[in-house]
């Protein structure tokens, strides 16, 4: 008789593969429920709440951050509007580098504002801000919506919290620049690709590479080479051409418009910094590691984290890729072509901006990945610490972002502020002459210049470029090609008033150097208002950067930012 051992059944070996601990941590956090029915994510309605608030906080306590915002943007606004205003080279129909298609986007708030809600300059200033921000917002509620679809709440949550609190995206959003406009369709372009609808995806990547800025083209290359591969190659395809074909007349034609001549601005800027040569080296120079100080300071530690997501990869492969890989590639794309550039500005890099806060997202959000057992269904202790360090990581972020944010308004916010002072001053006499010295690159444009003032002049406090001059109505304002401009950054000599005695106002900043101020001479000049402003050259870094309770009035130095009256003669002798 043989013997019968029971068979037992085999005990199933666990999935050895090495996403498999990322495929279950990615159902988990997408919130899958048990009857397999996933969460729809986030509503539309808290962040775009969220969202609008910030962009109408940022649209409002905003400073300037780059004089070629006003001299290329404000200023020909203002001349649109007003028909006053200061013109660059760029402007003259000799060059014509910039488009008027990107200035006529704004400029129906700005006329509308005039028509129904007031005729304040300073208030058709804020109110074009403010539909900058609604732009601004749309767009990003639009990414955190897809995010929310794709890769849940908590996920959607972070970089809604970072879109709304980092310093980068509080300065950027509400900027009156190409460099920003493209910042708002690299978002939505993000998010449709992200929500599967390519050809919308391609479509508005085209409006932002051709109404924002041409060499933005870069960073929407990864979007539109996916969003071929994945949608309806055809159907991409002429959505994006058929986009880019009418934009192209419409800029060709409002070129045409402006500029009296037929003209494209798109191929003359291109022609000028690619085909011709451009000298953008005539502006400045930074050295290779400007954009990675300038993106530690927007973003702190978010930016680190954001750089790192191509190492989480290994942890996050089967969760994050294709789709989020494509999202946030352009922010290695981008930096690196940008570095390479002699020229450097902060704002070059805001196309990018919310991308940053993306990857850094995904980065924290993955924390628990790092630790995770792929051979054990059980979770340890590591993985719970992980779990915890990630509100904790985000809130570190989010309170050094404050800080700066708080530092640079603070600091900074000199200009606006005593500009605005002008309108409490219409006793001066009609046709007053407001002079700015070597503080011209602070203007914050004509908006904040009352119409008592007949003229902003500059006045020679050693600079040697090349300075705007107002739109000339005689030579044919925006169809002009005055003979002063020319591509080289040669100073003019009809860009000063000599004669300083025949300023009536003048706007100044008192370092307290060991040279005297204009505003030290008492017998000539009175001071109207004055605010002071953080000298960032005798500041420490770390105490100038970022707000510090206490610590920051103390160790930072301040000048004051003047506006000064001069002291008619018949005031001296009541004297």
């Amino acid at each position: 008789m043989s013997l019968s051992l029971p068979r037992h059944r085999r005990q199933a070996v666990p999935d050895l593969h090495p996403t498999a601990a990322a495929d279950r941590y990615s159902k988990e956090d997408k919130g899958e429920k048990k009857d397999g029915q996933i969460e729809k994510g986030l509503r539309w309605q808290l962040p775009f709440l969220a969202l609008g608030l910030l962009r109408h906080m940022s649209a409002s306590s905003n400073i300037i951050h780059d004089c070629d915002e006003v001299f290329n943007y404000w200023e020909p606004l203002h001349y649109l509007l007003y028909k006053s205003g200061f013109q660059t080279w760029e402007y003259s129909s000799e060059f014509g580098l910039r488009s008027y298609l990107y200035i006529r986007f704004s400029y129906a708030s700005g006329w509308t504002c005039i028509l129904h809600m007031s005729k304040a300059k300073v208030q058709v200033f804020y109110t074009v801000r403010l539909f900058l921000g609604l732009i601004s917002t749309i767009t990003e509620t639009v990414l955190i919506v897809a995010l929310s679809r794709k890769y849940g709440k908590r996920f959607a949550t972070y970089t809604l919290a970072m879109l709304c609190l980092t310093s980068g995206c509080f300065f950027s959003s509400t900027s009156f620049l190409p460099s920003t406009f493209s910042m708002y369709a690299v978002t939505l372009s993000s998010a449709l690709l992200l929500l599967e609808k390519y050809a919308s995806a391609v479509s508005v990547a085209a409006v932002g590479v051709l109404v924002g800025w041409p060499f933005s083209i870069l960073v929407f290359l990864p979007v539109s080479i996916y969003s071929l591969i994945r949608g309806n190659i055809k159907r991409v395809f002429l959505s994006g051409l058929i986009t880019s074909i009418c934009i192209i007349v419409l800029s060709v034609y409002a070129d045409y418009y402006y500029y009296g001549k037929w003209t494209s601005s798109i191929f003359n800027l291109l022609k000028y910094n690619v085909l011709g040569g451009g000298e953008s080296h005539l502006y400045g120079t930074e050295s290779s590691t400007f954009y990675w100080r300038n993106g530690f300071n927007n973003f702190n530690f978010s930016f680190i984290l954001a750089l790192l997501f191509v190492a989480s990869l290994p942890s996050t492969w089967k969760k994050y890729t294709p789709d989020l890989l494509v999202v946030v590639s352009p922010i290695y794309i981008w930096l690196a072509f940008m570095s390479l550039q002699s020229h450097k500005e902060e704002r070059f890099l805001y196309p990018i901006y919310t991308l940053i806060c993306v990857a850094a997202t995904a980065v924290i959000d993955s924390f628990p990945d790092l630790f995770r057992d792929r051979f054990s269904s059980e979770e340890s202790f590591l993985v719970k610490v992980a779990k915890v360090l990630r509100p904790i990581f985000l809130g570190l972020i989010l309170s050094l972002s404050h800080s700066r944010t708080f530092s640079v308004l603070h600091g900074y916010s000199g200009p606006s502020v005593i500009y605005k002072h002008l309108e409490h001053h219409e006793d001066a006499k009609p046709g007053s002459t407001l002079c700015v010295g070597s503080e011209w690159h602070r203007y914050p444009s004509s908006f904040f210049v009352p119409s008592y003032v007949h003229e902003v002049r500059w006045v020679d406090d050693g600079f040697r470029g090349l300075l705007p001059f107002p739109f000339n109505s005689t030579l044919g304002g925006t169809a002009s090609a005055p003979p002063y401009f020319n591509d080289k950054n040669k100073a003019s000599d009809m860009q000063y008033l000599h004669d300083v005695e025949s300023c009536t106002l003048f706007v100044e900043l008192d370092l307290r150097r060991p040279y005297p101020s204009r505003g030290s001479d008492l017998s000539k000049w009175e001071t109207l208002a004055a605010v002071h402003y953080l000298d960032g050259e005798f500041s420490p870094a770390i105490y100038r950067s970022y707000f510090i309770p206490y610590l920051w009035h103390e160790k930072n130095v301040f000048g004051l930012y003047k506006l000064l009256r001069k002291i008619q003669p018949e005031n001296v002798e009541q004297h």
